[in-house]
């Protein structure tokens, strides 16, 4: 058992100092033999392979935003049943009645969500939207 203060944290200390010393190995190694070819193609963005076309500027679906909170939802549930299914049998019948309570609740954000249409991906997406694709509001007068 360690009985000093440098005992004690000198092993993480020697973690840090060869953690670096890799990191920095790694990172000289790779700018000393990696090969260094400029042209328009590599200097170029990467966008999955495909040509930029459009507008960075686009606005997203509110069921991007529907979607991100079904994500949140779930991990929080998950994040919250491991301790409890970890002291299950502790907790007996009042732990059960809790934790149904809590997923009954979760059901009941998931079952809005998927009423709302936040998980039917398969309608267009400038159905019903005010924007024409480029994002330029449509009015009636250039609408026509």
């Amino acid at each position: 058992m360690p009985t000093s203060y440098s005992d004690t944290y000198f092993p993480v200390l020697v973690q840090v100092v060869i953690a670096v010393v890799v990191a920095a190995a790694l990172v000289a190694i790779s700018f000393l033999l990696g090969k260094r070819v400029k042209n328009r193609v590599k200097d170029s963005p990467y966008e999955s392979g495909m040509a930029p076309t459009g507008s960075a500027r686009e606005r997203f679906s509110v069921k991007f935003y529907l979607v991100a909170i079904v994500f949140i939802l779930f991990d929080i549930e998950a994040v919250f049943l491991y301790p409890w299914a970890v002291v299950y049998r502790e907790l007996k019948m009042f732990g059960f009645v809790e934790m149904l309570i809590f997923v009954v609740l979760v059901l009941a954000g998931f079952f809005y969500i998927w009423k709302k249409g936040a998980l039917d991906w398969s309608k267009d997406a400038s159905e019903g939207s005010p924007y024409d694709a480029e994002g330029a509001q449509v009015t009636k007068r250039n609408a026509a």
